[in-house]
């Protein structure tokens, strides 16, 4: 099944070089697979992985290892951003 999937700010580093450009990329999923289990191989580091929505639904940290996603689903990460 597939699902876009997007990084942004510092995290785009993360993603394959040819996806860095537009911070996206579309990943084939198993259909059991949590949100943990499609992070996992890009080796984003668990206290950069601050904001997370599915079709900008906001997923607990407590839900990302439960929370399985639908064919079209866009899974987004934003790490934590400071400023003022």
């Amino acid at each position: 099944m597939k699902i876009t999937f997007k990084l942004f700010a510092m995290l785009t580093d993360y993603l394959p070089f040819e996806a860095r450009r537009s911070n996206q990329m579309v990943l084939d999923i198993a259909p059991e697979a949590t949100i943990s289990q499609i992070i996992e191989p890009y080796g984003l580091p668990p206290r950069l992985v601050h904001l997370v929505l599915v079709n900008g639904r906001y997923i607990q940290p407590a839900e990302h290892m439960s929370t399985r996603l639908q064919e079209g689903d866009v899974l987004a990460i934003w790490p934590p951003i400071a400023g003022g």
